[in-house]
């Protein structure tokens, strides 16, 4: 009973390691403890059958021997027989005989049943140890799973602090622009926004980025470039205002002109940035996804934006990169 209720401790476990955390990994140190436990008293158990075993070995070498001695009384009663039978012995001698057949019997009796025993004794031993094989294996399937965890643990650890540090950077490379209301930049544990209005990046109804905003994407590609462990997707943002009819001949809508402006972005970061292409990706969602009421021109300016939006890559993958 107690390995079925540390095996269904260790199914709940398997169940919510989706989610890393210090609460989890607590939990699984204390049932790997529980499992060390229940193992250490099927070892003792096993001990006392081995015990048993030896004493059952002994007491049937004690009756070997006695059936020994009394094949040979056996031998004697034989001959008292003979003796009776020539008229040489006597009655007395003939119930003698007698009581030695009955000893024979109950000794005959005792080995059968401690020949039983010994067997019922061998087939609990062997489903002890079979018992102590499974524990075995499922305590070396929790040290794995303790060892998983505590990597992914170090990992999301690391991984944290490393764009804690990009984050730093790039508020301390864009101050003037944060300054000025034009930058936000935003980290939620392992997730970093960056957001900028479009006028930082883009004249009025144009995807081509003006020169003063490549050198602001040059600033945030000098930092991106290291950071090897986080997708980079690349979002543009508008206001709910038609495209106007001059603009029509390029951009149908607005979400021709936000995905032309993210891919714009995209395209200096790998062809002029020098970060990674297999981290990149670009999407447009006209005005889909605004921050602000598109009432008021405030709101619409600031709906009005390209967004740089970090978020993990795969955890086991990251674990795997911190390996030796």
């Amino acid at each position: 009973m107690k390995i079925r209720t540390v095996m269904g401790v260790l199914i709940c476990v398997a169940l919510v390691t989706g989610c890393v955390s210090t609460k989890t990994y607590k939990q699984s140190l204390a049932e790997l403890d529980d499992a060390r436990k229940a193992l250490e008293s099927s070892k003792k158990q096993l001990a006392e059958l081995e015990e048993a075993r030896k004493a059952l070995e002994s007491s049937k070498k004690q009756a070997a021997a006695e059936a020994e001695s009394l094949q040979k009384e056996l031998v004697d009663v034989n001959a008292r027989v003979a003796s009776l039978a020539s008229g040489k012995t006597t009655a007395q001698e003939e119930i003698a005989r007698l009581q030695l057949s009955e000893r024979d019997q109950e000794l005959n009796e005792r080995l059968k049943a401690e020949a039983a025993e010994k067997i019922r004794l061998e087939q609990e031993r062997a489903a002890r140890v079979a018992e102590i094989q499974q524990q075995q294996e499922q305590l070396k399937a929790e040290a794995a799973d303790k060892t998983r965890l505590e990597q992914e643990r170090a990992a999301k650890d690391a991984e944290i602090q490393r764009l804690t540090r990009t984050h730093e950077e790039l508020t301390k490379s864009l101050q003037a622009e944060i300054a000025k209301g034009d930058i936000k930049i935003k980290q939620v544990r392992d997730r970093l926004t960056i957001n900028m209005v479009d006028r930082v990046l883009f004249d009025s109804g144009q995807s081509k980025v003006k020169p003063s905003g490549l050198k602001v994407l040059k600033q945030v590609s000098d930092i991106l470039k290291n950071v090897t462990d986080k997708q980079i997707r690349i979002e543009g943002h508008t206001d709910n205002v038609p495209i106007g009819v001059k603009l029509k001949d390029r951009f149908q809508t607005n979400w021709e002109l936000s995905t032309a402006r993210a891919t714009s972005v995209v395209r200096y970061l790998i062809e002029e940035g020098g970060v990674d292409r297999a981290n990149l990706s670009a999407v447009g969602y006209a005005d889909t996804k605004p921050i602000a009421s598109n009432e008021t021109e405030e709101g619409r300016t600031a709906n009005r934006r390209i967004e740089i939006a970090l978020y993990p890559k795969d955890l086991s993958e990251i674990a795997n990169q911190l390996k030796p």
